[in-house]
């Protein structure tokens, strides 16, 4: 157990990549507090299944852009479970793909929050309880390459998140690390939702692995990084886009 003893707060954490990492942090011993936004289904769903196996879980409704909502969590989390060690900032998303002829300041600021002032809350108000662990960012490829089209805003707020990681590293280190994956073509409802399925397809055939990566692919890295297999890595964006990107 890699993880035996510690609490994991995993935001976005009732689907996809969220969920996932949930799960695999539980496996190996975490206490894991779920975020969610939307997907209340899936994080009950994780909570039962980590409780009827041994673990410790809640899940928990909250709009990560409210400092009532971080705090809530938080709160909770310390009262439930005693501490704070590891952090995982997976909650985000796209909205809408808009050039940025098309975009207006509300997208650009609606972007900007979900993906990336909700980390700086959520992280800062975690911090008050942290004196030594982990915290996982998600970034993105796109953080990397620029993403697709319409993906202006959103490859800005993750090539942040990136800087963040590296900002963030130096100013906690020793006693906290700070990583970050940057994922390319997961096979999630994210790309079920925003990315033509000829576009997967194409990902496919171009991409050394030929294939998708998995949400289990994901969840490996974060594991990874949340735990003293990692020990010597902090302020690392790693990618994780079956070789479609070198960096």
């Amino acid at each position: 157990m890699k993880l035996a003893g510690q609490t994991a707060i995993v935001t976005g954490g009732g689907r996809d990549i969220g969920l996932a990492a949930a799960l695999k942090l539980a496996s190996e011993g975490a206490n894991v507090a779920i975020n969610y936004f939307s997907s209340g289904d899936g994080a009950d769903a994780a909570v039962e299944k980590i409780n009827a196996q041994g673990g410790r879980a809640f899940s928990m409704q909250g709009d990560l852009t409210r400092q009532e909502d971080v705090d809530a969590l938080v709160s909770r989390t310390v009262e439930e479970f005693g501490s704070i060690d590891i952090l995982v900032n997976n909650a985000g998303g796209l909205i809408a793909r808009k050039k940025m002829a098309e975009m207006d300041l509300d997208h650009w600021n609606a972007v900007m929050d979900l993906n990336l002032t909700s980390v700086f809350m959520i992280t800062k108000a975690c911090l008050e309880h942290m004196t030594t662990g982990v915290v996982v960012n998600l970034a993105s490829q796109a953080g990397r390459d620029g993403g697709g089209a319409g993906a202006v805003a959103y490859a800005t707020s993750k090539g942040a998140i990136m800087t963040m990681t590296r900002a963030l590293a130096k100013e906690l280190g020793p006693d906290i690390r700070v990583n970050a994956l940057c994922p390319g073509m997961i096979d999630t409802d994210f790309h079920n939702i925003h990315t033509a399925d000829a576009a997967r397809r194409g990902y496919e055939a171009a991409v050394p692995v030929k294939r998708q990566g998995t949400i289990e692919d994901t969840a490996n890295l974060i594991l990874f990084l949340a735990c003293d297999d990692s020990a010597f890595i902090t302020g690392a964006n790693i990618d994780i886009n079956g070789g479609m990107l070198f960096s």
